[in-house]
């Protein structure tokens, strides 16, 4: 029998680091559709599609010719390339092979980021709402991330004003998402020029521009890019991109990050002794996917979503004490709920929290969302729309009624 003692054994840093909020309230969801509930999870950051059939037949092309080896730690020649020539391409940025290095997913290259420049104690900018991914990484790799609140005025992005109080010497790097998760915000380039002018005068703060969902945006023009506004800010700057949300491909676990050569080269030495090279079968379809073989599904997706937000928008934004924040990119709904706080269930339990408004959801309806706190803000939820049509549509019903069973003042028993 083992003697080891948890969680004594167990590291500070690991202990500082939940499992994700939204995963949980994914096996949440699945433990009651599977006890038989009739449950819609609007919870995962998954596209709702599947993979386009071309990018699928390249990775059988792969594996026929017998690509199951190992590959470059940085990734392979051709995917790096490729990755440099579609940024030429629709955004004019002159990149090298050497700026690129793919790895398993986004979400490596963010930690690669934190590990490969962080020491104890420095800091991180975080503008909240964030991804959970973004504090907890920088704390498992002995920083401290600086939560730095938005506000629904400001569309829930960062003020240059917030930016100029935040940074300290102590901090590494500021992180920009856009288009954002969980709000959908998307920065214009007046908002990013007064952002490049704050950070000119830090020439020691790094960016990380996170960019997953930048083929994900609703209007006329595609969303501001940061090097595009600021290109001085290159030097310093790095971009994280990657395949899972633009072709439906977040199994495949390929992403990838352009900076720097030298930051680059940091990630790549990181990357060796983490995980070596990313799947050679994955690269293979990814590049199939960046060598424009799929390029209908794109355009067909983003309509898909634009037409879900539109849904969302619409139909909660009917429901008494709900605050829809309209969604400029990704596939989320940031849904306030401050006007049902302090309302009460059917069984005399206080909304007091928007963990017990999502709670309330999924008990009475089935209707699985993440709470606000999650993503460091209160009291919000956050919807996925990829998923159906039906789906969204049954939802939006469901809340409806979930809502409606509210009394706005605790219940008062009659006299004995």
């Amino acid at each position: 029998m083992s003697t080891l003692l948890f969680p004594e054994v167990l590291s500070r840093r690991s202990l500082g680091v939940a499992l994700s909020p939204i995963a949980a309230a994914g096996q949440r969801a699945a433990r009651l559709a599977a006890e038989g509930r009739s449950i819609i999870a609007l919870t995962s950051g998954e596209p709702d599609f599947d993979t386009p059939q071309a990018i699928k037949d390249a990775a059988f092309a792969a594996l026929a010719a017998g690509q199951t080896k190992y590959t470059p730690t940085a990734g392979t020649a051709a995917l790096r390339r490729a990755v440099a020539e579609d940024y030429a391409n629709r955004h004019g940025l002159d990149y090298e092979s050497a700026n690129v290095i793919v790895s398993n997913g986004g979400k490596q290259v963010i930690y690669l980021a934190f590990a490969a420049v962080l020491d104890d104690g420095d800091e991180v900018i975080v503008p909240a709402p964030y991804w959970p991914t973004f504090p907890d990484s920088v704390r498992v790799n002995g920083g401290v991330p600086v939560v730095v609140e938005t506000r629904a005025a400001d569309g829930f992005k960062l003020t240059a004003e917030a930016l100029r109080r935040a940074i300290t010497p102590r901090t590494k790097w500021l992180v920009l998402n856009s288009p954002g998760n969980p709000t959908g915000a998307v920065y214009d380039a007046g908002e990013l020029a007064a952002l490049a002018e704050v950070l000119r005068a830090a020439p020691h703060v790094l960016v990380l521009w996170d960019e997953l969902y930048e083929q994900i945006w609703f209007g006329a023009e595609p969303p501001a890019h940061l090097l595009k506004v600021a290109p001085d800010l290159r030097d310093r700057t790095l971009i994280v991109g990657g395949v899972s949300k633009t072709f439906a491909m977040t199994g495949w676990r390929i992403g990838w990050g352009i900076g720097p050569a030298p930051l680059i080269h940091a990630f790549e030495a990181v990357q060796s002794q983490v995980s070596s090279g990313p799947s050679s079968v994955g690269q293979a379809a990814a590049l199939a996917g960046l060598q424009g073989q799929s390029e209908g599904f794109v355009q067909h997706a983003r309509g898909a979503y634009a037409r879900r937000a539109r849904k969302v928008v619409e139909g909660l934004g009917g429901v008494p004490g709900l605050a829809v924040t309209e969604p400029r990119g990704s596939f989320f709904a940031w849904v306030g709920v401050a006007g049902l706080l302090g309302r009460v269930r059917p069984d005399g339990r206080p909304l007091q929290t928007d963990g017990d408004v999502v709670d309330w959801l999924l008990e009475a309806e089935g209707v699985a969302v993440v709470r606000g706190a999650a993503y460091g803000l209160s009291p919000y939820f956050r919807l996925s729309f990829a998923a159906s049509d039906a789906h969204i549509e049954e939802a939006i019903v469901r809340i409806g009624r979930a809502v409606d069973t509210l009394a706005t003042t605790p219940a008062v028993e009659a006299a004995a």
